[in-house]
């Protein structure tokens, strides 16, 4: 049986089909380069996300983990971790080391409840002693600083009360920057340098208080109202976190009282409960009243 021949592509058809071939093989080519150079930028992208990642757990670390648990106190810091106003400006103190290991032992204990180290009246004849935990960073506190601020200036400039200021920092669980930490020491900044402006700027931190959680304000943004308020040379010290350890003494001494919230306020050694003494100022005028 004869086979049947296929007739022989003539130069045009040859040239075509080659033609045909290449440009089959440059498309190949050129989806696998697409693909990779996906898979490139794809790797890319996740190296890029991980280094990123990475420096992210370092700044983290350096904000949250590597603060010294033990420091100087700034000048008019106290051994219970508070700058106290009197009628002649800030209380002077001996200068001070503070260790988170060493926080002192209360005033008392009475089943569970435990009155923080210094908390206590104050010697006849002597003004009234008011003693109050705070958060730069709670909203609370800002409201009570609003609506019981002024009262409090005049106690202290009619010498009927001295009023200390332990600045707690418990609030850096909700910011990412530990906001608490670094106005606390911000304060103390202004409290070693310029103390005859440290309620002064008090007040403007509470008035510019940024919304709770978030980043808060920035140090050159704390330096800002410290200048505006009077300070001087406070700048390296705010962005140095000079106080830090300071801060985290005062927060350790927070938590191991058990203090539980701010604002907290003891008045001659009483508590002030919001829900059962009502009015803060009636609540301290009664207690004051009741020396004279």
């Amino acid at each position: 049986m004869a086979h049947q021949n296929s007739p022989k592509p003539t130069k045009a058809e040859r040239t075509a089909a080659a033609r045909e071939k290449a440009r089959q093989m440059r498309e190949a080519q050129q989806k696998r380069e697409k693909r990779n150079s996906l898979l490139v930028k794809g790797g890319v992208v996740v190296a890029v996300l991980v280094i990123i990642g990475v420096i992210a757990a370092v700044v983290i670390t350096n904000q949250r983990g590597q603060i010294a648990d033990a420091g100087a106190a700034p000048a008019h810091g106290n051994a219970n971790g508070g700058i106290t106003i009197t009628q002649n400006g800030l209380a002077d103190t001996d200068p001070v080391n503070v260790d988170v290991a060493n926080i002192p032992a209360p005033a008392s204990t009475e089943g569970d409840v435990i009155v923080p180290a210094g908390v206590a009246a104050a010697p006849k004849g002597e003004p009234a002693n008011i003693v109050m935990y705070v958060d730069m960073g709670c909203p609370v506190c800002k409201s009570f600083e609003g609506q019981y601020g002024e009262y409090l200036t005049e106690l202290t400039s009619s010498g009927d009360a001295t009023v200390e200021y332990r600045v707690a920092t418990f609030l850096d669980r909700v910011s990412t920057t530990n906001y608490s930490s670094r106005a606390a020491n911000a304060v103390a900044c202004v409290a070693d340098s310029s103390p005859e402006v440290f309620n002064d700027y008090l007040t403007q931190l509470f008035a510019q208080q940024p919304a709770e959680g978030g980043a808060g304000l920035d140090n050159a943004t704390l330096t800002s109202i410290a200048e505006t308020a009077g300070a001087t040379d406070v700048s390296s010290c705010i962005d140095d976190g000079e106080f830090r350890p300071w801060a985290k003494f005062v927060n350790q001494t927070f938590s191991d009282y058990q203090v539980g919230g701010t604002p907290t306020v003891y008045v001659d050694g009483q508590k002030w409960d919001p829900n059962t003494a009502g009015d803060f100022q009636q609540f301290a005028k009664g207690i004051i009243d009741a020396r004279a």
